[in-house]
Parts: C-alpha cells; sequence; structure tokens
C-alpha cells in the first residue's frame, strides 16, 4: 500500500466541502452558513460522504464553536459571515498545496486558507489575512486550528460509563532550561485543558502536543512552527450519563493583543501549524509525524541534513588561546571529529578567569590579543588536517561592551512598561534587520566558515516587548520579529547553500519548526549529565527527527555522572557532537580514546547511514517520569528493516540484573546478526523471534548502557 497518497475532494453546493486526505488521514471542513466547520476527522482514508445518502460528517450544530479556526480583528471574530470566492491546487510530484479563498461580509478582509499535504498522515497549514480598508486592522486572537475533533458514541463501543479515562493528553510537562523534552501523559478529564509555550511560561517547552483515545486506538498530534506564545487547549465534553462524548480542540498563537497591526493593503502571513491523526500507538503518530516533518516541513536542499558532521567544540570554558585550540583540534581529529567550532568567548580579551562573552555581543570581530593573526589562522589550520571549521554567534543581542548599545537604542524595543528593553534587538526594524544579516554573511565570508552555530540567550519575557510601526498603536514585537528572523536565516541559506547552520537557543530554547526550517540541525540542550542528558534525547526525538537533534559527549559537566558508555551512546542515537576529555598538559586516557574512536566510527559506518531517514521508537516515552520504569530503550530503524540499533540504558537507582529487550523496528521475514557492543559479542536470530522473545542483557549498574546492533544477513 502506498503512503504517499494526497489529494482534496470538494463537493460544491449550498453548503461546499472541502475533504483533504492525505496518506489514511482525512481533515473535512464544510462552509456552513458563512461558517468553515470542522466537519470531521477519518483515520482509514475515507472521505466522511463514502455513502453519499448517509455521510457521517459532524452536525454543524454538535459544538458551540465549530469554526476550524479563528481570526479576531478589532474585537470581532471574522471566521463568520464567509463567503467563498476562490479554490485553487497547486499539484507536484511529491505535494499538493490548497487554498481556499474567502471574504469577510462584515469586514473589507480575505482569507487564504493554504494546506499542504504530502502523503503521511499530516498537513501543514497557514493562512494569509489581507487588510482591504484603508485603515490599520487589530490582530488580537489567532487560532490556526479549532473545532471538533471527534464525537464518541460510549455505547456503541462498549466502553466504560467513567468518562475520566476516555482520552490523554501527552506534552513536556517542564518548561525550564535543561528540563527539555520532559514528556508525560495525563489523563484528559471533562472540560478544558490547555498548555502554554513561552507566553506565561519559560521558552524551553516545546510545541508539540498528543491527545489519545484511549477506546478507539485514535491519535490527534500537533506541532505549531511558532518561535513565540502559544497555547494548545483540548475541550473533552462528557458526562458519566450521556453515551456521546465530544472532543475539540484549538492550536492558538498567543501574547498580548494587539498581537499585530495589519496596515491598510498588507497581506500578513501566519504561522504554521502542523496537525494529523492516526490509529495506532505513539510510535506510529510519532513516525508520521516525522515522514511529514522531513517530506513537506524541513524538505528544502539548503538544509539537508544528509552529511551529518560530527563537529567537537570549545569555548569560554577553556583558555581558547591559539595554542590551546590547535592542541584540541589534534585531540578532536583523532577522536573523529570532521568539524571545529569556536563557541562562545572568541571575541573576549585573554587572560580573564570568568569570561564576559555576553557584554561582548555585537562586537563581532575577533580580539587581536587572542587571536594575534586572525580568526583566518585556525581556519586554515583546520583544512590543513582536512577538518571543517565553524563559529559560534549570538546576533540577535548587543552586550554593553558593544557600540551598538548606546548607539542603537532605537534597535531596542519597550517592555508593557515602556521601559527600554536593551540587549534584545527587535528585527521588526528593517536597520538592525539589515544590519545582523550583513553581518553573518560578512563573518561567513571574512572567517571562511563551514558551519555558523546560532545561538539566542535573552528571557522568554523579551519576545513580548511592544513596539509601533507608525499606526500609533503598540503591539507585540514576536510576530514581525520572527517573521524577520526566519527571513533573515532563510536568505543566508540561499546565499551560502554549502554553509551548514546550526540552532541554538540557551540550548534547547526555539527548536520550534519555524525556526528549524532555516537550519540543519538544532541543539536541544545545554544539559549533558545523566541521566537527564538522556531524557532530553528521549523526548526530544519525539519531536523532531533525530538526524536533525543535536546531542553532546564529553564537556558541560558530562563526566560528573553515569558510565563512560552512557554518555557516549546517548549522543549515537542522534546528531554526534564532541568535546574535550583531557586538558592541554595532559596525555588523552588511551582507555578512553580507544572507546570513543571506536564509538564514532561505528556511528559513522552504521548508524549514521540511516539516519536520514530512519524510523524512531521509544519503548519508555515517560521515562522522565518518577516511577514509571527504571530504565530507558530507544531504537532506530531503517524503514524496511534491513538494519536497527537500539540503545538500553540503566536510569539511576535501578538494581543490576537481567534485562529483556523486544525490538519493535525489524522484519519478521528477515534473518539478522545481533551484536552487543559492549563485549563484541555477535550472533544470528530470526526476525519473527526477535519480535517476539526479544534479546536478553546485563546491565551490570545504574547509568550504564548497552548497544545493540541488529543487520540482515
Amino acid at each position: 500500500m502506498s503512503k504517499r497518497f494526497f489529494d482534496v475532494y470538494r463537493a460544491p453546493g449550498e453548503h461546499p466541502v472541502f475533504s483533504h486526505r492525505t496518506g489514511l488521514f482525512t481533515f473535512e471542513e464544510v462552509l456552513h452558513s458563512g461558517v468553515m466547520t470542522a466537519a470531521g476527522i477519518n483515520t482509514a482514508g475515507y472521505p466522511l460522504d463514502v455513502l453519499s445518502n448517509y455521510p457521517s460528517r459532524f452536525d454543524p450544530y454538535a459544538f458551540q464553536d465549530p469554526s476550524s479556526f479563528r481570526i479576531e480583528l478589532d474585537g470581532a471574530a471574522i471566521d463568520r459571515c464567509l463567503v467563498l470566492e476562490d479554490y485553487s491546487e497547486d499539484r507536484r510530484e511529491d505535494s499538493l498545496e490548497s487554498v481556499i479563498t474567502l471574504r469577510c461580509e462584515f469586514k473589507p478582509v480575505r482569507l487564504r486558507i493554504h494546506t499542504l499535504l504530502g502523503g503521511y498522515a499530516m498537513f501543514t497549514r497557514w493562512f494569509e489575512i489581507e487588510n482591504l480598508s484603508d485603515r490599520p486592522m487589530n490582530l488580537s486572537g489567532l487560532a490556526l486550528l479549532s473545532g471538533g475533533l471527534e464525537i464518541m458514541d460510549r455505547a456503541q463501543l462498549h466502553a466504560p460509563r467513567e468518562v475520566d479515562g476516555l482520552y490523554s493528553i501527552g506534552y513536556f510537562e517542564d518548561d525550564n532550561w535543561g528540563r527539555e523534552g520532559m514528556f508525560a501523559w495525563h489523563d484528559l478529564t471533562p472540560g478544558a485543558k490547555s498548555v502554554d509555550c513561552r507566553f506565561g511560561r519559560d521558552r524551553f517547552r516545546q510545541p508539540m502536543v498528543f491527545l489519545r483515545n484511549n477506546v478507539n486506538g485514535r491519535f490527534f498530534f500537533a506541532q505549531l512552527g511558532w518561535t513565540g506564545g502559544c497555547r494548545f487547549t483540548a475541550d473533552l465534553n462528557a458526562v458519566a450519563e450521556r453515551d456521546r462524548s465530544y472532543l475539540s480542540f484549538a492550536a492558538e498563537i498567543t501574547g498580548f493583543a494587539p498581537m499585530t497591526v495589519i496596515l491598510p493593503g498588507e497581506t500578513f502571513v501566519t504561522p504554521e501549524v502542523h496537525f494529523g491523526a492516526v490509529n495506532g500507538d505513539l510510535d506510529c503518530a510519532v513516525n508520521e509525524m516525522h515522514a511529514h516533518v522531513r517530506a513537506c516541513v524541513l524538505n528544502s536542499e539548503d538544509i539537508n541534513p544528509v552529511d551529518l558532521t560530527v563537529g567537537a567544540g570549545m569555548g569560554a570554558e577553556h583558555d581558547m588561546s591559539v595554542e590551546t585550540s590547535k592542541s584540541f583540534i589534534r585531540q578532536f581529529r583523532e577522536m573523529g571529529a570532521e568539524i571545529f567550532i569556536i563557541d562562545a568567548g572568541w571575541e573576549c580579551p585573554p587572560a580573564q578567569r570568568d569570561i564576559n562573552w555576553g557584554g561582548y555581543n555585537g562586537v563581532n570581530r575577533p580580539d587581536p590579543d587572542r587571536y594575534p593573526n586572525g580568526l583566518g589562522e585556525l581556519s586554515d589550520y583546520c583544512h590543513e588536517l582536512g577538518m571543517k571549521f565553524a563559529m559560534w554567534i549570538e546576533i540577535e543581542r548587543l552586550g554593553d561592551l558593544c557600540s551598538g548599545w548606546n548607539d542603537h537604542e532605537d534597535w531596542f524595543a519597550r517592555d508593557i512598561y515602556g521601559r527600554l528593553n536593551k540587549g534584545f534587538i527587535d528585527l521588526g526594524n528593517p536597520e538592525a534587520a539589515r544590519w545582523a544579516e550583513d553581518e553573518l554573511a560578512r563573518m561567513i565570508e571574512e572567517y571562511r566558515l563551514d558551519m555558523l552555530r546560532i545561538d539566542n540567550n535573552v528571557s522568554y519575557r523579551d519576545y513580548f516587548a511592544r513596539t509601533d510601526r507608525g499606526a500609533g498603536i503598540p503591539e507585540n514585537i514576536s510576530i514581525r520579529h520572527f517573521a524577520a528572523v526566519y527571513k533573515m536565516y532563510q536568505n543566508l541559506k540561499k546565499r551560502f547553500p554549502g554553509v551548514v547552520f546550526e540552532n541554538c537557543a540557551g540550548g534547547g530554547g526555539r527548536c520550534d519548526l519555524g525556526m528549524m526550517k532555516c537550519f540543519n540541525h538544532t541543539w536541544v540542550s545545554d544539559w549533558q549529565k545523566a541521566p537527564n542528558s538522556l531524557l532530553i534525547t528521549n523526548g526530544m526525538t519525539m519531536m523532531l527527527p533525530p538526524e536533525r537533534v543535536d546531542r553532546l559527549f564529553a564537556g558541560m559537566g558530562c563526566h560528573e555522572f553515569g558510565a563512560f558508555d552512557f554518555q557516549m551512546r546517548n549522543t549515537m542515537l542522534s546528531h554526534m557532537s564532541l568535546n574535550v576529555v583531557a586538558p592541554t598538559p595532559a596525555v588523552p586516557n588511551t582507555v578512553q580514546m580507544d572507546f570513543i574512536r571506536h564509538s564514532v566510527e561505528l556511528y559513522k559506518s552504521f548508524i549514521r547511514p540511516m539516519l536520514p531517514t530512519a524510523k524512531i521508537f521509544h519503548h519508555d516515552p515517560e521515562a522522565a517520569k518518577d516511577g514509571v520504569t527504571d530504565h530507558c530503550v530507544i531504537e532506530l530503524a531503517s524503514p524496511d528493516g534491513a538494519k536497527g540499533v537500539m540503545g538500553v540504558f540503566a536510569l539511576a537507582g535501578r538494581p543490576s540484573g537481567a534485562l529483556t529487550v523486544v525490538p519493535r523496528g525489524l522484519d519478521a521475514g528477515k534473518n539478522y546478526r545481533v551484536t552487543l557492543d559492549n563485549s563484541g559479542a555477535s550472533f544470528t536470530r530470526p526476525g519473527y523471534k526477535l519480535l517476539t522473545h526479544g534479546v536478553s542483557l546485563n546491565l551490570p549498574a545504574p547509568l550504564a548502557s548497552e548497544l545493540v546492533l541488529f543487520e540482515e544477513i
């Protein structure tokens, strides 16, 4: 069965029907009496009127607010009184983009609803809002997706009368630094449950949510491609005495109103929402989401992650002298690294115990005392040794030691109290945006960069400062700022297609799909200590395909907890990065180095080639939740099941002893050579036995690990 089916089935008439079908996912809408209503979902591939005289769409009056989106302009909901003006399609070989054009009857506004289908059980949607009037309009409310998801007749399903366990909602519980990706399920009780990101919360919770129907096995999943404030809301209307339950949903952009001002004649393009549904388990949902993200979202040739170069770097935690840098470059090369990265601190003078690298943001020139021959000396040294050269920069924030701090106060926005918000540059200011893009282009060319690491160390509150674009109405900076940020990095990627762009934001502060459309891969956390380092990998590889997720071995306190193999293998299931294992005067530990070289070579030869298309299986998705499990298993497998790898990790407090793990991504009809990396022992097994009986392992202590390799023979 081909998974790359996509089509929009339309039924004209008094109430036009738009049935978006991709893979086995159908999302249907009806323009009913001026309201574009969410009319139902199917996860078996059918349009909802497969029986033409007995359609299974929602009754348009079933939900109090049935609209499939919500847009509020000048205090009025314009998702009412809509007239269909046009419909068009852009059909390509591997995708279809539909555009439904609507006009509001009581306000001079035109809406274009864009929906991108790629053949997997998820779509991408965004809107164009065109101001047809001669006055500004305030955008104060924006739900990119809303309305009913499901009406369930529990009596027909022989379901229990109890309503508290009908659905579960899964999301990243923690929004704090160093706690990215901490996933957990919660029972959805009757009423509304909201999950907020960034606005009113710190920025380290990523905008992704799952909804699981515990009765019929249906999964809904959504991500917002947006780096500012947002909210997911699930509303369950259910009582034990009534057979039918009603589930509705909204994915909203949030912030102080107005979120932006749409000027006369202007067309505002919204952020994107990505939404899908399957019947199956979490693995099915995650892999369908990853397939869509790879094919339809992160599909630009300019952000192709295929090379997955093994990076290694040093920053302000070292003296960063030329001599030390060259020594570390040689150490990294011996470890198997392919690119050297100068991290934060290269703008600062030498001989400082605590380098104030943030204060030098905006200088963007190497300190001449630290690098008397400029950065070209290190760039040339890397290239002579066959390695690539990369640098860190934080371009969206000025430090108090750079001239721009006082010279460009007009680049800074003001907080809600009107106070100047120094440091964080509002790139909605065209002059500031031009400066930032020109500076990045200059550094790429002048320092002969093969990769650019972009950092962002600001408070989430800075995203919601205010500015005035000339309409006399203070508005949030976040929508204009991030639109400018996306445009800047997209421009630079097109201008420098051979340069790798790595995203970082105080660790994992902005890993959403809006930002990731501009980057090859992303840092997902600055926390590298076990076991949280593993739990972060486990969660963040649910949201992003593993080849887009950077994980670090060594450095940043990695050595404090956990066995050496645990630390290394946490990086091997994603995009690998390395750090220093011995200071300059010390002789590297040969036992360490042998294991590192072995692991890096295994990564390059066995794991890395399958990463860009790998399916991923999270055996313990709630490993971050206390008391749920004492181990964590992450599995990768090639789409055809010919190869696979499982990282098996003992968590803190787990007693030593045997553990049986059952792979999920293999083919029952194949035969495999199984290799246990700890001992090097290998044996053969039929796929059907592995899928039923698994592999028995011995984990000798807490925070120990095993790597199990499967290869078809």
